[in-house]
């Protein structure tokens, strides 16, 4: 007798032997026990997971002689001929090599007859999603409604490629991949029943390299049998996958913790010996990574999928959280740029060095060991260390300041007769900033090693910062200057120190800025300055006219809560007639008059436009009150938003309804009513605009 397979072989025959798959089973068994039994089903899935021989089993369960039932006898007629595969009622169609649309209306053509044998014609169509579209149109109506003795069972490794109209008529099951250690207990089974010698290692490498398919397992068991004489053992199955020994990926990353340049390079020598993929090596580091994180984030999460368990959580143990997520990100890194090394084991060795050279040196709980001197410098340096070696270069200092009187004459004192207002206006300026830095070299972020010839040149170019450089020359006490330390400040700092920025005074602001009115309150607006002169009003008012004109105007206001009355509605019929204009006429047109008291007015302003409010626009308003009233009235404005309607937002209203009014008279037009009816036109709102408006435009 022939050799069997281990794969057919140790094909499930039931529902009791199937590894897996316990959601797809538990629907189907309850529905073949309750007699609840669809005429289409559809089972996804990668290969080797299950799908051929499920739908063998439902067809057992439909023809075995005992009756419909989840669990066949698998002694009877049909299901021995099931089995065997030469069941005349069980019809297995591999859709790959029949995706023409005659060979679909063949297969339809015999759907109308009853079966031969068995309660049900079973039709199991293997990859459908390689039909043709016209075969899937003509399966569609048959599929939906067929006879009652027939049942389609469908396959497929790719459900997107299917149309949803023949997804709508199916139930789906959607298989799952096998994981490791499932596989791994179904191969100690078989082995075991078998009489064949195993090395639980070797089953481990097995369950990885099957990728989630059991019958990829079983036939990569098959091949380890044959390849090892009769025995699986670990040595011969990672010689045969040529996969990659994890005691070489630890090896590398207990160099990486130890800091160890040689022995990481070690390793890698022993890696080249068995002519890897790189790439491949790798992967495998980051998913070792990738563990050992879960470990540390939740220690009993770790699963056993790749036999190595212990060797994880003690890693997780040694290597601090930050460094696995370093090594990690620099991993990804290295992976997407190895295919532009000129050399994949110099790419994969630049990755391994560049994570050591970077590696995270400044945490408490870091690796203790130094690096070893193999000419890597560490790439983090405490801060620390180098506040603490700034008072080496002492004697520099007092050597660079020692010579400070020579700079003085090389300053050209004769540029400071110059104007003297000057000066004070730009001492703000940033550019100063690098030659007093550089003229007090003891400072702890400056740098010692500076040559001394530098400065001269420097106060040549910034004739400004002069008074600056020969006030420091001339004092005697800043060589003995204490350095500063992190936890003291130092009181007397340079001026240029204290303040980068200084405030300008009263005298040179006016000096700057001749009849600026200071006793009025400066406007919110950064950019706007309001001076007291008249021409500033005409300028402000052309100002206010061009930024009317402009094309996008401002937001249309929203509706008011309700419509003015009272003193709103007297508001509404005064604002027109004040000469006021601009911003204040912006301000007043969003107010409303609250309450009067004799001379004492109240208005409310929405809060939405308090940043053109200010003091000066104030007093423009009531100015514009007393000319047009004829007396001193008082006015006071507060920043709460309106309650009934303000002039601005009588102004949106009005024309709002003007615009709803001029496009109901276009739709009301006959001669526009006939072109759309007769030549579909199409009015475009966006283009309506009423008479008024165009004539003000014009």
């Amino acid at each position: 007798m022939s050799y069997q397979v281990l794969a057919r072989k140790w094909r499930p025959r039931s529902f009791r032997e199937m590894v897996g798959q316990t959601h797809v089973l538990k629907a189907l068994i309850n529905a073949l026990d309750s007699q609840r039994l669809h005429h289409a089903y559809l089972f996804t899935g990668t290969r080797g997971v299950g799908k051929t021989t499920i739908a063998r089993i439902i067809a057992k369960c439909l023809n075995c002689e005992t009756g419909i039932t989840s669990s066949p006898c698998g002694e009877c007629s049909v299901c021995r001929e099931i089995d065997e595969g030469r069941f005349v009622d069980l019809i297995e169609i591999d859709a790959a090599s029949r995706t023409k649309v005659e060979d679909t209306r063949e297969l339809l053509d015999n759907v109308q007859y009853a079966p031969s044998r068995g309660r049900f014609k079973v039709y199991l169509i293997d990859e459908v999603h390689m039909l043709s579209s016209h075969s899937f149109n003509a399966l569609l109506k048959t599929l939906e409604e067929p006879p009652p003795y027939v049942k389609f069972i469908l396959a497929t490794t790719d459900p997107q490629k299917l149309p949803a109209t023949i997804l709508s008529r199916c139930l789906q099951f959607s298989l799952k991949n096998m994981t490791p250690e499932r596989v791994v207990e179904h191969l100690t089974h078989v082995l075991t029943a078998e009489n064949v010698p195993f090395e639980d290692d070797a089953l481990w490498l097995l369950g990885r390299a099957a990728d989630g398919s059991m019958r990829d397992a079983m036939s990569l068991t098959d091949q380890a049998i044959a390849f090892g004489e009769g025995k699986v053992l670990a040595t011969d199955v990672r010689a045969m996958l040529g996969t990659l020994d994890h005691g070489q990926v630890y090896d590398v990353l207990h160099s990486l913790i130890e800091g160890d340049a040689k022995a990481l390079l070690e390793a890698v020598r022993h890696l080249a010996e068995q002519g890897p993929d790189w790439n491949g090596v790798l992967s495998e580091i980051l998913n070792v990574l990738h563990r050992v994180a879960i470990a540390q984030a939740l220690p009993e999460g770790v699963d056993n999928g790749h036999g190595d368990r212990d060797r994880v959580l003690a890693l997780a143990q040694a290597l601090p959280a930050e460094d696995v997520q370093f090594y990690y990100q620099m991993g990804l890194i290295g992976r997407r740029d190895l295919p532009l090394a000129p050399d994949p084991r110099g790419g994969f060795e630049m990755v391994l060095l560049r994570m050591l050279a970077f590696r995270p040196a400044d945490t408490a709980d870091a690796p203790r060991q130094p690096l070893k001197p193999v000419g890597i410098s560490q790439a983090t340096v405490d801060s620390a260390n180098s506040v603490a070696a700034a008072p080496k270069p002492a004697p520099v200092v007092a050597a660079a300041v020692a010579p400070a009187p020579a700079p003085a004459p090389v300053a050209i004192p004769a540029p400071a007769p110059e104007p003297a207002p000057v000066a004070p206006v730009a001492a703000p300026e940033p550019e100063p900033a690098p030659v007093v830095a550089e003229a007090d070299v003891d400072l702890p972020w400056n740098d010692p090693v500076e040559p001394e010839a530098e400065p001269e040149p420097e106060p040549a170019q910034q004739p400004a910062v002069e008074p600056v450089l020969e006030t420091t020359a001339e004092q005697p006490d800043l060589p003995p200057m204490p350095l500063p330390t992190p936890d003291s400040v130092v009181p007397e700092a340079p001026e240029w120190a204290a303040a980068p920025i200084p405030e300008p005074s009263v005298a040179e602001v006016d000096a700057a800025t001749p009849g600026m009115d200071m006793d009025d309150e400066p406007p919110l607006d950064e950019d706007y300055i309001e001076p007291d002169i008249d021409s500033a009003y005409s300028y402000l008012d052309e100002l206010a006219s061009e930024h009317a004109a402009e094309p996008a105007p401002e937001p249309e206001p929203e509706p008011a809560a309700a419509p003015a009355t009272g003193l709103a509605l007297q508001w509404l019929e005064l604002f027109p007639k004040l000469p006021i204009s601009g911003m204040t006429g912006s301000i007043a047109a969003n107010c409303t008059l609250i309450a009067v008291d004799g001379d004492h007015w109240l208005m409310h302003l929405d809060p939405a436009h308090s940043a053109l409010f200010n003091a000066t626009q104030q007093r423009r308003l009531n100015d514009a009150l007393n000319q047009f009233h004829g007396r001193t009235l008082s006015l006071t404005i507060e920043l709460i938003k309106p309650e009934q309607e303000t002039p601005a937002q009588a102004a949106s209203r009005r024309r709002a309804n003007r615009q709803r009014e001029a496009e109901e008279s276009i739709h009301g037009d006959p001669f526009i009513q006939q072109m759309v009816q007769q030549f579909g036109a199409v009015v475009r709102h966006d283009t309506i605009e009423p008479v008024d408006a165009l004539v003000a435009q014009g």
